[in-house]
């Protein structure tokens, strides 16, 4: 397939105003303006498609991310489509190690959204001309092909490319037998994991309802709203004020009923003890997790909370703010989460969250992605549904 030449790369700059209405308020983040910096490619194939990726930012920053985008277009402006996903770690590694760009890096920050952005758009075009969606691109690929999309570097220690082709084989099988095996008189096309997602989905949660910014009559609306939609799985903001919390998870437990799944989110806003004696008094809730309670970059203090809090029922989660794939690692290997939360923006797209998902197979730790913003839950969809058909076959806690 010949699949041209990269002629063009722009870059837009693109804002909502949703703190006006507190939209996506936190404990930290305030008055976000959901945001993204939007990049299409454009190439000289007569087939005239275009590759369309994004990064989510929060309003003010976006031009940075923008600024950054445009130093990496030299890496990928004339280059062949098909040179590129011929050997996409070749093309990963080139973008994340610029010998003058890493410095402000490396593989973290404004440049790798910045990288995040463009690999988006990258993968975008090539499942376009491949003429599938992305997950199914990802599903149908051989799993060697797979792989070479990936850069192992800096996590050899807790899982090589053998090991991650071995989970992948094994994921192979799945695909064919699992139904046939869990449910033997039915017919199997119609269990296997692929048709479980065409016919049935993946469970979601809802944040919409629980924003921190929102008056109580806000909440309440919105909340039975979200139950008469069926909504079964809801998330809250904490972190603020330990007494509004507490009123504010009393009246969405109370609303929600026993039986329905809660989690909180603290958005990095406590210091460790502070986060443990705060999640004890949020406890008679029972959250299913409570999500990043400290800085995103303390790898030793989630562990602490985790076991702090085991003894409670509650689960750390965290990732939306997570660098890259080493700092997933360590927080693996340190059993600080419960709950793994890759983010499709964050992370250097596809390529490094496919390794990140292949770890946390290893490790058996459910993955329950980072959404909500721009176009987070339209690209990490492809991901999670990938994940199930081909590494985690299981929506348990999930």
């Amino acid at each position: 397939m010949a699949r041209g030449r990269i002629s063009r790369l722009s870059v837009r700059d693109i804002r909502f105003p949703t703190s006006l209405g507190g939209h996506g308020s936190d404990a930290m983040h305030t008055d976000p303006d959901y945001s993204a910096a939007y990049v299409i490619l454009e190439t000289d194939a007569e087939d005239g498609l275009k590759g369309y990726g994004i990064t989510f930012t929060l309003g003010r920053g976006t031009e940075v991310v923008v600024c950054a985008v445009n130093a990496l277009a030299h890496h990928v402006l004339n280059r062949d489509v098909g040179d590129i996903v011929g050997d996409f770690r070749g093309f990963y590694r080139q973008l994340t190690s610029d010998g003058q760009l890493r410095w402000i890096g490396p593989e973290k920050g404004v440049v790798h959204l910045a990288t995040a952005a463009v690999l988006n758009a990258v993968w975008d075009l090539w499942a376009k001309q491949e003429g599938k969606p992305l997950w199914k691109l990802l599903v149908d690929m051989d799993p060697r092909r797979l792989l070479s999309c990936i850069d192992f570097r800096y996590i050899t220690d807790v899982l090589t490319e053998e090991e991650a082709h071995e989970i992948l084989q094994r994921g192979q099988v799945g695909k064919r037998e699992r139904g046939a095996r869990e449910t033997p008189d039915v017919d199997e096309h119609h269990v296997s994991t692929e048709e479980q997602m065409l016919t049935e989905g993946y469970p979601a949660y809802t944040t919409s309802c629980a924003w921190l910014g929102y008056p109580d009559a806000t909440l309440q609306q919105l909340c039975s709203e979200a139950l008469k939609d069926g909504w079964t799985r809801f998330k809250v903001k904490v972190g603020a004020d330990l007494q509004d919390d507490i009123r504010r998870c009393r009246l969405i437990r109370n609303m929600i009923g026993p039986e329905k799944t809660l989690m909180m989110d603290a958005n990095q806003r406590w210091d460790v003890p502070e986060a443990v004696e705060w999640m004890a008094r949020l406890a008679e809730f029972r959250p299913l997790w409570i999500e990043e309670p400290t800085s995103p970059d303390d790898i030793l203090g989630h562990a602490a909370i985790s076991k702090a809090l085991a003894p409670l029922g509650i689960g750390v989660a965290t990732g939306e703010q997570c660098h890259n794939r080493v700092i997933f690692k360590q927080l693996l290997q340190a059993k600080a989460l419960q709950f793994l939360q890759i983010d499709s923006c964050r992370l250097g797209s596809v390529n490094e969250n496919l390794a990140v998902l292949l770890m946390a197979k290893k490790f058996d730790v459910p993955v329950c992605p980072h959404a909500g913003g721009v176009g987070l839950c339209e690209l990490v969809q492809h991901l999670i549904i990938f994940d199930f058909i081909s590494v985690s076959a299981s929506l348990k806690d999930r």
